[in-house]
């Protein structure tokens, strides 16, 4: 058994204030901590009420307490959930954390408080709320600054892309359509760099948000076709996509980017021969492939190829094809969406990047139409038509004129629902409609549609043109006669847009 010594000396030594009172709230026993705390001897406090420890304010509500917990005592700490504060001898008050324990000392019952200053713990607290606070505003901040930016920058790159475009019909003179060539050249690569930093951006910031659902590959085949066969045609490669029938579940809208940035990347590299792109179905998963016979991947390379601004055999100050970003975007959407991606090379004969995705659980025997099965396209010759044009930014609306007239459209325009809704009134059906997404007063080029379609028919071919890469405009594809396209779009890439449509009518 032990001595009272040893008890007495165990209490003292506790890194807590002590302080132990009996049933009636005097103070019986306070260790040295509580002189260190509070400023008093010991010997001032005992017989005192153990309430001459707390502010005024609270001593009538610990009187209620302290008789209730003599009813029913319990080891617990005081006060759950609530803030508690104590008062030092010079009158100023702290936070405190109190743990209490009943003590019997024969009949009596006696109540053992251990007493912790939380003034330390109570600060780093408020300093975390705060800097979460403030990382929260930050990423609010961020948030808007990408969506001003998205569609800021893009404006003035869409005006630009537009008026090359159009200029590039009217003259005769070679050497002017050889600076109007070079023009159109560096408003590519300001585009692509500026899409590939907001790209990085958001991601970076966690704006992206993946939205998981079951798609089929062949739907995705089909836009990398229609936007890159010609590409290829004009390197005088052969862009070959095979017919896939598979359905997987992830993010159409991300995957369709990584496979953007795939084919983009293997054509750029390739010199000679082909790109490909097939499917190859798995037990539970879909592996789609993009294959090239490109220049290849030095061994001792492949593991930066994800790194920002990093290109193969890129000499410093050289002149650079790109910047480098689309495989640190490629790695970036591959781990938000939790999928593999393998990369095969030989320097010489090609690459083969290779991604994995968890197969649907239903899966479509079709066949895909022959639009989708088709290896190669040639390109589309511009049928004239015409074109209801809704846009709110004059430069651009201006620049969509010019280009449009000189490819011999028709062009009826607008800067809003209501002047739209007014053209409407009195015209016939047009053959097309292209409309910005972001317009003023709130509006979005997805009402302007709604509002047109329910005038001239649900049939009518939309272009929707946004530098907005937010989820709102993400789930807007799975309209057959809407058309989803990303600021700026390259004059010959809308050309093209609205004469699918006006040849389909």
């Amino acid at each position: 058994m032990m001595s009272p010594q040893l008890i007495q000396n165990v209490l003292e030594s506790a890194p807590d204030a002590i302080v132990i009172c009996d049933d009636t709230g005097t103070i019986v026993f306070v260790n040295r901590e509580v002189g260190a705390l509070f400023g008093y001897r010991g010997e001032e406090l005992i017989g005192r009420q153990i309430e001459r420890l707390l502010p005024e304010r609270f001593r009538g509500r610990h009187l209620i307490h302290r008789n209730r917990y003599t009813d029913s005592p319990r080891a617990r700490p005081m006060g759950a959930g609530l803030e508690l504060y104590a008062l030092r001898q010079d009158g100023t008050e702290f936070p405190v954390e109190i743990s209490l324990s009943p003590v019997r000392d024969g009949d009596r019952l006696l109540v053992a408080a251990a007493v912790r200053d939380a003034t330390d713990r109570r600060r780093i607290e408020a300093e975390l709320v705060t800097a979460r606070e403030t990382a929260e505003r930050a990423n609010l901040a961020k948030s808007r600054f990408l969506a001003t930016a998205s569609h800021d920058l893009r404006q003035p790159l869409q005006t630009l892309a537009l008026l090359n475009g159009a200029l590039r019909r009217l003259p005769k003179d070679p050497s002017l359509l050889d600076a109007l060539l070079q023009q159109e050249q560096a408003i590519g690569a300001m585009s692509r760099l500026v899409n590939a930093l907001l790209d990085i951006s958001k991601l970076e910031a966690g704006v992206i948000k993946p939205e998981v659902t079951d798609f089929t590959v062949a739907t995705i085949f089909e836009q990398m076709r229609r936007e890159f066969a010609c590409i290829a045609l004009d390197k005088g490669l052969e862009l070959r996509v095979e017919p896939c029938a598979d359905r997987v579940c992830s993010d159409p809208s991300l995957v369709e980017q990584i496979l953007r940035n795939l084919t983009s990347n293997a054509i750029k590299y390739t010199r000679q021969g082909m790109v490909l792109l097939r499917c190859l179905h798995e037990t539970a998963s879909v592996r789609i492939e993009v294959l090239d016979t490109g220049i290849g991947i030095p061994a001792d390379q492949i593991p930066f190829i994800y790194d920002e601004f990093y290109q193969i055999g890129a000499q410093p100050n050289a002149h650079r094809e790109g910047y480098g970003l689309g495989l640190a975007i490629v790695s970036r959407l591959v781990r938000l969406l939790g999928i593999s991606l393998e990369v095969r090379s030989e320097p010489g004969t090609g690459s083969s990047f290779s991604l994995r995705l968890p197969a649907s659980g239903t899966q479509s025997t079709a066949e895909p139409s022959g639009a989708a099965a088709a290896n190669t396209v040639e390109r589309p010759a511009a049928c004239r038509g015409c074109v209801l044009l809704v846009d709110d930014d004059a430069g651009v609306r201006s620049a969509m004129l010019t280009l449009l007239a000189a490819e011999g459209y028709e062009v009826v325009a607008a800067a809003s629902r209501a002047e739209a809704l007014q053209i409407a009134a009195g015209s016939a059906t047009p053959d097309v409609l292209v409309v910005d997404y972001h317009l003023g007063d709130g509006e979005t080029g997805m009402q302007i549609i709604e509002a047109l379609r329910g005038r001239y028919g649900s049939q009518l071919g939309s272009i929707l043109l946004s530098g907005d890469t937010s989820m709102a405009v993400k789930g807007l594809q799975a309209d057959a006669r809407l058309r989803v396209a990303s600021k700026p779009i390259r004059a010959a890439q809308l050309l093209t847009l609205i004469a699918e449509f006006v040849s389909s009518r």
